[in-house]
Formats: C-alpha cells, structure tokens, sequence
C-alpha cells in the first residue's frame, strides 16, 4: 500500500490512485479477516452451538462492500478529472513500482487461496481472490500507463481509472453476493454434488434410498443433513453402524470438522421394486430397477419409489 501511494505522489495519476485505494481496502479487509479467522477458529461453545464460523460470511461481506465502494469513490474521482486534469509525471517511476507491487500481490493472493480452499475458509478465499483480481487489475492499468507514457493523452489516464473501477465494482459484487448467499444458507449445489457423488461411490444394497439431504457450510465446518432407509428389520445396533459408516466417509472426505445429522427411515412394501438387496427374506416385491441417485431425487423429502 505505502509502496502504491509512492508512486501516486511521484505521478500524480489517478490510474495509480486507483490502485493505491483499493490497497487500503485490502489492508482493513485484511485486518478485519484476521480477527474473523481467529473468531472462526474458536471452539462451540453453549451460546454457540454451531461454532463461530458465520463470522466469515460477514467478514467478506464487509470486505466487498469495501471494494465496491472504493470502485465508485474512484469513479466519482476520475469523472471530476476530465474537467480539471492533474499533471500527470515520471510515469517511468511509476510503472516500475506498479508491477514490483503486482507480482507480491499475485504470490500472496495465490497463497492465500490454496489455504482457503485447503481449510475451507471463505475468508481467505476472497481474500486470496480479491488479492489477485487486483493483480489482473494492475497489469491493465500499466498497459495503460506505458499507452499515456508515450503518447502522452493525459486524459486516457482518467478513462483508464474507470474501466479499471467497473472492475473493482464487479469484483466486490461478486464477494457479496456470495457471502449474502452464505448468510442465507442458500444451497450450496456444487458441494451438495460432491456429497452426493461421494455417497453413490460407497453406495451399499441396505442402503434403499438416501432423501431429505441438506448441506450447510459454517466457516470452516460442514454440516450435513440426510435420511436414510433401511431395511425394517435391522436393529438399532445395525441402523446405528451404517450411520456411523456414512459419517466416517464425509469426514474422510470433507475434513473432520464435518458434522452429519442422519435419520434412519424403516424401509416400506413400495421399496421392494428398488432393494438391491437380493438376500432379503421379507421381499413382498420384485425388483425392478436400481435408482440413480442424484440432485434431484436426493433433496426431496421423500422416500424414493
């Protein structure tokens, strides 16, 4: 950020301007996202009994709100500029600094995340996306400055502040809409096929139909939501095995901050048709067909037929 200001107070171009705010959004998003990851990494506690991960979604809310407002500062900026035009200099200086500043911004965005991602955390995700937005940002805005630097069309730098603006705005849009729809609990369908995908890998005979299945992201945690139906005639003891075998493989899978609420359903007369289970000595029915589960059967709050 001091680095970007730098080169403003030497060039005085509000394509640089552009980009030295935006790192004063990246350094109080920065800041309010590393109090948010050591609130998230808090344990559940009794007023908290899904943990603290919410905290992200707000986090990066407040992080996009950031940006977009910046997008818009800069634009109101820019816009005065066409009538009263700065005197842009040492654009040489200026570009030199711009990409010693995109290149640490790329690696950090880079790394930040491949640990988001990693540890599942949407904070250092758009972080780590804001980061590299900015990035793509700046390599536009210095093509822009070389095109001023030697041609010398003062006011492109003032078009160029804009485009690059809208960019910003869009960006910080994107940021928001996701975390809202994190807030919202909105479904997750990327995640909800991974789950669903997983359980069709390990997919056994007694397990008749899986339905009613919700996921729920908190920060870092997973929580996932199904019932099961099995035949009617296994015990507690049994039901009880196969959730816990369903329960190891998304924590396999998903990490073990992964949480799995499943309700076992007894099996009816109408799930005979799609038993796989060719032992059954209750079977009223034929078998006819093996069901492909998928979205849409899966999420539906009712047994298959």
């Amino acid at each position: 950020m001091a680095a970007k200001f730098l080169a403003f107070y030497i060039t005085e171009s509000n394509a640089v301007l552009t980009d030295a705010l935006e790192s004063i959004i990246n350094v109080m998003a920065g800041s309010f996202a590393l109090f948010s990851l050591h609130l998230a990494a808090q344990p559940k506690d009794e007023n908290h009994p899904y943990g603290h991960g919410k905290i992200e979604f707000i986090s990066a809310t407040i992080e996009g709100t950031m940006i977009f407002a910046a997008g818009l500062a800069i634009i109101a900026k820019s816009v005065y500029n066409f009538f009263d035009p700065p005197n842009i200099k040492a654009l040489d200086l200026g570009i030199y600094i711009s990409i010693a500043t995109t290149v640490i911004n790329f690696i950090l965005g880079k790394i930040a995340e491949i640990k988001g991602k990693k540890s599942n955390s949407i904070t250092l995700i758009a972080g780590g996306k804001h980061l590299q937005t900015d990035t793509y940002s700046t390599i536009g805005l210095i093509a822009g400055l070389i095109v001023i630097h030697f041609t010398q069309v003062l006011w492109l730098d003032s078009v160029a502040a804009i485009l690059f603006s809208l960019f910003i705005i869009y960006t910080g849009y994107k940021i928001v809409r996701e975390s809202i729809s994190g807030i919202m609990d909105e479904a997750d369908y990327q995640t909800i096929a991974k789950v669903i995908n997983l359980i069709n890998k390990y997919r056994k005979p007694e397990w008749i139909d899986v339905h009613n299945l919700r996921v729920i992201r908190y920060g870092g945690s997973l929580h996932v939501d199904c019932h099961i139906t099995l035949p009617h005639y296994h015990s507690v003891q049994q039901g009880h095995d196969e959730i816990d075998e369903l329960d190891v493989i998304m924590k396999q899978e998903f990490g073990a901050t992964t949480e799995t609420f499943i309700h076992t359903d007894p099996c009816i007369a109408s799930s005979c048709r799609l038993c796989l289970l060719s032992d059954c000595k209750v079977r009223v029915h034929a078998f006819e067909r093996k069901v492909d589960w998928n979205t849409e059967n899966v999420m539906q709050n009712k047994k298959h037929k």
